[in-house]
């Protein structure tokens, strides 16, 4: 997502998920509500904190059970959000898994 609204510097953001019985795998931003920030939980509707904004930004609508290594690399490595930001790893949008349950 972009760290503004208009374009670059772009920035990393995780999202959470829970598997509920009625809905299957449902995303939530755990930042919650604030003021211009509407996150409701309000399944099977999802509500998420911000919206794409940039063409270059990407959702990945993929449930990971544990998080991509080459964001947590790009976490570890970059000592600095200067570094983290000028080496963003890059990840193609894989299909959804329309099913809702996990994959193995």
């Amino acid at each position: 997502m972009t760290v503004e609204t208009d374009g670059p510097p772009y920035c990393l953001h995780g999202l959470n998920a829970v598997y509920l019985k009625q809905h299957g795998w449902y995303r939530i931003d755990a930042r919650g509500n604030k003021p211009g920030v509407v996150a409701e939980f309000s399944p099977p509707v999802e509500n998420l904190a911000f919206q794409i904004v940039d063409i270059a930004e990407r959702d990945f609508p993929e449930i990971w059970a544990e998080p991509l290594p080459l964001v947590v690399n790009a976490l570890t490595w970059n000592k600095t959000v200067e570094l983290v930001c000028e080496n963003l790893p890059d990840v193609e949008v894989m299909p959804s898994n329309p099913s809702g349950k996990p994959e193995d």
